[in-house]
């Protein structure tokens, strides 16, 4: 009879050493592989078993992406793993979010790992089930373990690669494990993906089976091979002579140190395929259909098109892969009260988008706000009232500040201001909708020391809108966090084709198709129209920019530009920036609107990779600590 064995990946723990541990994650505590591989029925649970080292990007405490790009900011009384990241108390000793082991918010990836190797030993051999399923089962595994080796990747650089199940009477030198090339590591996920896109299903949108919702397909499939090859192409990955010194004594030069523009060709060529599939199966980037009672105007539709792609409760035609254990934490987000006559409240939130996002979105040129000649930069913190015509944007008579008018419509999507309309919640008639009231000794300001927006701002994507108040209580309407939309694969191939070959008629296309549902001009009208640097997205270097910037708002709030920032090399300058926000106990206007310094943050060169414990190099002399560190 074979046992299951669990050897830690540092893989010098003391069952290494003095003997064997069964796996603590088989289905019906069943301690041998035969039995766990008997009926469908017991592999059917292990195969769940492998998905549940899925991260949670939904989940604030948990995900090191949830809002380390700055998106949002959290309360200093909302002390977690997460929180205590981003303020820069990563440590050696006891590292936070601790994908290597397992510890202080991470899961332990290489365990992950190791059962998918299992499963994949033993799923051939289950008598009961057709082969057809069989080879899918095997196909969704070899995904998982794929993703696991990419998500590790993309947190400690290079990586050990775990390819198959170590023997029981595995030697030590075969368990002291040394960390591989990067292009090593990627072409092995890379063969991983192709492996299970042999066997993976390709479901058209209208064929979901909501049990199976989430299961991998064809297309997430597709979607990561771009990712991985772009992460690849990029800055930090592609010829980073920063780990020039970064050698292995055993694998040898860790990073390579010569830039290919090939690897932006490759990663284009993958997304290309990506997008193909996407439309021969019927995804779209998705429209917001109201119901038959419900009567809104072309303004709140638009925002509607663009909160709902992120946190519709429903599969939509944009979502490729939903983490169907990752419901979003919209208590933690939602504004602690709706209601003037302070009856009507939420569960609290404690985290605010910074200033610093809040002037990253564009104006309704569709431009960045210093760049657009028609927009009044020096006067963004001017008091203004707000108006008839800007009344499904701001409150009717409340006064706020200029920063807040004209702008384009994600921003009003994406941020709760002080005076700002919030269509939803229970309230469907959007003449009449809530507002904010942000400012000291009003209804969404500081009234409890650990519920409130630290920033003098809400996160307002997150927030389903058909969340709804009924006296006291609040109540949400749950959804899947989308670890990936057809959005970030438009402006993925647009990055990647400038970056291989420059602007083309393609490029423009893919963004300005993502323009015109966030409801703004195409790239080229709002550049030479209405900026003050005409033609910028004719160059390489300026449609770059214009690319990044894309990205950071379309994927604001889904723990995916903290990882642009990684890979571009530019997280040392924008993670450095102090957190700006609002005096958030000001009564009138003139005291609540001054900047203020909410967090001086730190990131410094060896933060873009985490650290390993030092107790597991000790363990294990093979295995290199992060750079930096």
């Amino acid at each position: 009879m074979k046992k299951i064995v669990k050897i830690s990946l540092v893989f010098l723990t003391f069952h290494v050493f003095y003997g064997c541990s069964y796996l603590d994650v088989v289905p019906d505590n069943v301690a041998t592989i035969e039995n766990a591989f008997t009926l469908r029925s017991a592999a059917k649970k292990y195969l769940y078993t492998c998905y549940s080292y899925l991260p949670q990007h939904g989940q604030l405490t948990t995900s090191s992406a949830s809002f380390a790009g700055i998106e949002m900011w959290p309360l200093a009384y909302n002390a977690s793993n997460t929180s205590n990241f981003v303020q820069g108390k990563q440590n050696v000793s006891s590292p936070l979010l601790n994908y290597w082991e397992g510890s202080n918010g991470g899961k332990d990836l290489f365990e992950g790992i190791r059962d998918c190797n299992i499963f994949l030993d033993n799923i051939q051999h289950v008598p009961d089930m057709q082969q057809e399923e069989r080879d899918q089962w095997a196909a969704e595994v070899v995904f998982l373990k794929a993703y696991y080796h990419y998500f590790l990747l993309q947190l400690y650089g290079p990586i050990p690669l775990v390819k198959e199940s170590l023997p029981i009477d595995a030697g030590i030198e075969e368990v002291r494990v040394s960390r591989e090339p990067i292009d090593t590591c990627v072409n092995y996920i890379v063969s991983l993906l192709d492996d299970a896109l042999l066997y993976l299903p390709n479901l058209p949108l209208q064929q979901i089976d909501l049990p199976n919702y989430g299961r991998i397909t064809a297309m997430m499939a597709l979607g990561l091979k771009a990712k991985v090859l772009a992460t690849a192409a990029s800055p930090l990955f592609n010829g980073n002579t920063d780990y020039a010194n970064y050698i292995d004594p055993k694998n040898g030069q860790l990073f390579n140190q010569t830039y290919s523009a090939e690897k932006w060709q490759r990663a284009m060529v993958a997304t290309k395929a990506a997008l193909d599939n996407a439309a021969s199966i019927s995804m779209k980037l998705f429209e917001f259909v109201p119901g038959a009672t419900l009567t809104i105007s072309d303004t709140t539709q638009t925002e509607l098109n663009i909160r709902e792609a992120f946190a519709s409760h429903d599969p939509n035609s944009e979502v490729i892969w939903p983490n169907t254990g990752a419901n979003a934490q919209q208590s933690a987000l939602t504004p602690r009260s709706w209601s003037p006559d302070l009856t009507s409240t939420s569960t609290g939130g404690a985290y605010g988008p910074t200033l610093n996002i809040v002037e990253m979105f564009y104006t309704d040129k569709g431009l960045p706000i210093d760049k657009d000649k028609t927009w009044d930069y020096s006067g963004r913190y001017d008091l203004r009232i707000g108006d008839e015509v800007n009344r499904r944007h701001v409150q009717l008579g409340y006064e706020t500040i200029n920063l807040h008018f004209h702008r384009e419509p994600r921003f009003y999507a994406n941020i709760g201001f002080d005076g700002g309309v919030w269509y939803g919640q229970g309230v469907y008639d959007d003449v009449h909708s809530w507002h904010l009231e942000i400012r000291g000794g009003r209804y969404t300001s500081v009234r409890e020391t650990s519920a409130h927006s630290p920033t003098g701002y809400y996160p307002k994507k997150p927030i389903n809108y058909q969340n709804y108040l009924e006296g006291t209580s609040y109540y949400i309407t749950s959804y899947q966090f989308p670890n990936m939309r057809l959005t970030d694969l438009f402006l993925l191939y647009a990055e990647a084709e400038n970056e291989y070959s420059g602007p083309s008629a393609e490029v423009f296309d893919r963004i300005n198709a993502v323009r015109a549902r966030a409801g703004i001009p195409t790239v080229q009208e709002s550049w030479d129209e209405y900026s003050t640097q005409p033609g910028k997205y004719s160059t390489k270097e300026g449609l770059r920019d214009i690319i990044r910037q894309e990205r950071r708002i379309e994927l604001n709030s889904e723990s995916q530009v903290y990882w642009d920032l990684l890979r571009w090399k530019t997280a040392e300058n924008i993670l450095s920036q102090p957190m700006l926000g609002w005096d958030k106990r000001g009564v009138e206007p003139e005291e609540f609107y001054k900047q203020t310094v909410i967090y001086q943050r730190s990131f410094k060169k060896r933060d873009y990779f985490m650290p390993i414990r030092e107790y597991e190099l000790q363990r294990n002399e093979n295995l290199l600590q992060s750079p930096g560190w």
